[in-house]
């Protein structure tokens, strides 16, 4: 069985996941700078959840806390390979009409 510090370290890379699915959803979306913003805060956000988490989970496997259940599914490997997908690898790539937007709207 998984211990419940990992399932829940899972749980927040997968909650990071969909904080940038909605960020990159609704910055597409969006129809004014406000938004943009605001997106922009919780894709950033989203990142470093997720880099913090993915810091934990690595301490946890260097410790042996971290072992595959008997269905396999707590694999931190198969989580890894989900997370690159795209050209960007897992990172933000620059946008120039999106940082002229923050930018203005700072100001």
């Amino acid at each position: 069985m998984m211990r419940p510090c990992n399932i829940n370290i899972l749980k927040t890379l997968e909650l990071a996941t969909e904080m940038i699915r909605l960020a990159d959803k609704g910055d597409s979306e969006r129809e004014d700078v406000g938004c943009g913003v605001l997106y922009g805060i919780l894709r950033d956000s989203a990142y470093k959840l997720r880099q913090v988490a993915e810091q934990e989970m690595q301490a946890h496997m260097e410790k042996g806390w971290w072992k595959a259940d008997q269905e396999g599914d707590a694999d931190p490997e198969k989580y890894k390979q989900n997370q690159t997908g795209g050209s960007t690898h897992g990172r933000l790539e620059r946008n120039p009409d999106r940082e002229k937007s923050f930018d203005s709207f700072c100001r």
